[in-house]
């Protein structure tokens, strides 16, 4: 029988009952300076590069506190909830400057799949991965059309919430549930949206590419007394009555709570993320995407739904 050398057990390692979040490494730690020499200086230089840097420290990246907050869950239970997944486009040897920033930072991060260059996103699958952070849209698209929850992350200011609590604010259309209204929005316009949502209130949407990453969070909130909950979700959607009444029967029928849902019509969503002190930030427009970022809120771009074929 196999042993696995690292923890002496027979019994084969599994993720079953934990959220597994798979991101890159430089969604993670801010590489800008590094990124800036492999695209003016080309691979061998970006290479000799890194490991001159091995043991300079990265700087936090745009997710790195949505990881910290989300590592810091496995310490408050027997049992750990959380995986953090590390996919790099770096070698492994270029890649030990991000192991010896991780653990710097203190991050309990022990797997990780470096790909020397090629796209990594097939190890997203493999590692069972709820949500998928890159800098790359490519990867990030490629994994969404695979069916999993997957965001790009564009590099900005992010103001860090100092709190234990973990807040995550999700759009709706496109993002939790798939884009079946926001195609009669786009094609008829917002009448035709609106007498569709009234005749369909008691239809529930079909589930978009992040309904299952919040079914996994769903899970871990379960597990602690409400009021002691280490993470507070939030819908922040465009629609307004009365569509609103779709999507909060539509969660009710997926047996899912959302804390706090934001109907917003249209509205910049912005100033409300600042408000309820987001995280981080989930939606499929990028002029959402913009209104969050201006805010300093962390924020990834869902390249999935019609908004994003045209």
């Amino acid at each position: 029988m196999y042993l696995n050398p690292a923890y002496n057990s027979p019994m084969p390692i599994t993720f079953d009952g934990k959220l597994v979040i798979a991101i890159s490494s430089r969604a993670l730690f801010d590489m800008s300076e590094s990124h800036h020499v492999y695209e003016t200086q080309g691979v061998e230089t970006y290479a000799k590069y890194q490991i001159a840097h091995e043991n300079e420290i990265l700087k936090k990246g745009v997710a790195f506190h949505l990881v910290q907050k989300l590592l810091r869950i496995n310490k408050t239970q027997d049992n750990e909830l959380v995986e953090v997944i590390l996919l790099s486009r770096n070698s492994a040897d270029t890649g030990l400057r991000v192991f010896n920033s991780i653990k710097h930072y203190g991050l309990n991060i022990t797997r990780a799949a470096f790909s020397s260059g090629d796209s990594p996103y097939a190890y997203v699958s493999a590692f069972g991965s709820h949500l998928f952070l890159s800098t790359h849209p490519e990867d990030v698209c490629k994994a969404l059309e695979a069916g999993y929850a997957a965001a790009t992350i564009s590099p900005q200011g992010t103001q860090n919430n100092d709190t234990h609590e973990l807040r995550i604010a999700f759009d709706g259309d496109a993002v939790i549930f798939s884009d079946e209204s926001e195609r009669i929005f786009q094609e008829q316009g917002l009448a035709a949206f609106a007498a569709n949502e009234a005749a369909k209130a008691e239809q529930p949407l079909e589930g978009g590419p992040f309904k299952a990453f919040l079914q996994a969070l769903q899970v871990i909130q379960r597990s602690f007394p409400e009021k002691e909950c280490p993470i507070r979700t939030a819908l922040v959607t465009a629609r307004s009555a009365p569509s609103h009444e779709r999507v909060i029967k539509t969660l009710r029928h997926w047996n899912i709570r959302i804390d706090e849902a934001l109907f917003l019509g249209g509205l910049a969503k912005g100033e409300f993320l600042k408000a309820f002190k987001a995280d981080f930030f989930f939606d499929d427009q990028k002029g959402h995407c913009n209104s969050a970022a201006e805010q300093m809120v962390a924020t990834g771009h869902v390249p999935h739904g019609i908004t994003n074929k045209q």
